[in-house]
């Protein structure tokens, strides 16, 4: 990479859902500021966003590392959002919400992992800090 060259996001898209995977496919691509493949086993050693149903979730080794990249894309059933808790994920969309709800949560995920990785390019070992999950208070004290 070259002076002022950006690096690409990837998200990896893993539903068993293909219609809703496509068109969330087409949706991110519109942007065009991110790479955006439909597969069928998500990379999780992969830098990037993954974006997975229940049955994908469920593939991954646990524990997942840095669960604050994926999004859950399930239907509201309470094993489904356990497993999902117990994992750490932080962003859930159910499948019955709109497109741009999804998208939105994606769109997070991205910034989430972009603040992570900057944060362990200047602070090495910041990554995995407390302030990066919801619920827990910053180490960073306001003035």
């Amino acid at each position: 990479m070259g002076n002022g060259a950006v690096m690409m996001d990837t998200i990896q898209i893993a539903l068993a859902d293909t219609p809703y995977a496509n068109a969330l496919r087409d949706l991110l691509l519109r942007n065009g500021a991110c790479e955006v493949h439909c597969v069928d086993s998500p990379d999780s050693n992969q830098a990037g966003v993954l974006v997975l149903d229940p049955e994908h979730l469920d593939r991954l080794a646990a524990p997942i590392q840095h669960p604050d990249r994926l999004v859950l894309i399930a239907r509201n059933e309470p094993r489904s959002l356990a497993r999902a808790w117990d994992a750490g994920v932080t962003s859930v969309v159910y499948d019955k919400d709109p497109l741009a709800t999804a998208v939105l949560a994606i769109m997070a995920a991205r910034l989430r992992v972009s603040k992570a990785q900057t944060l362990t390019r200047v602070l090495p070992g910041a990554q995995g800090n407390a302030a990066e999950r919801p619920g827990r208070s910053s180490p960073i004290k306001k003035q």
